[in-house]
């Protein structure tokens, strides 16, 4: 029996699949907890028409994140801590503070995206990777200077 997934399923696919199943399968596991519904030509059309729509959402967003990631591609963030005698930083800078600094250049970009190799607590240039999208990343540089 031909079935359209309407979720993710184990060993069977993804959501929006069209597979291949046994009747007593399907009738007895995936149309009861409405995991999948029959392959009929109406059901086959409108999953087309929302793998269309869902492909068409993705291009735009990843567009949209290669923008942004042209504008931030290099670009530097400088920051001040307050540093000791024996040159140790008080505190860190770490993905919230280049996330904010971001919001205030005007690009929303969450924290959890932010990779930095390691705790930034010292002076100097770091190099930090944005994860903006699917496939779709920007480097930009954090400056750290002495108050």
């Amino acid at each position: 029996m031909r079935v359209i997934l309407l979720k993710d399923v184990k060993a069977q696919g993804k959501k929006g699949d069209e597979i291949n199943v046994n009747d007593g399968y399907a009738n007895n596991f995936l149309f009861k907890n409405k995991l999948a519904i029959p392959a009929n030509k109406t059901n086959v059309a409108i999953n087309n028409k929302q793998k269309a729509e869902e492909a068409k959402r993705i291009a735009e967003e990843t567009a949209a994140a290669k923008i942004v990631a042209e504008k931030l591609n290099g670009k530097t963030l400088d920051f001040e801590i307050e540093v000791g005698e024996r040159g140790k930083a008080f505190g860190s800078i770490g993905t919230k503070e280049i996330s904010e600094k971001l919001e205030g250049m005007g690009f929303s970009v969450d924290k959890k995206d932010i990779v930095v190799s390691g705790p930034i607590k010292r002076e100097g240039v770091y190099d930090v990777d944005l994860k903006l999208y699917k496939g779709v990343s920007a480097k930009i540089k954090v400056s750290v200077k002495a108050k």
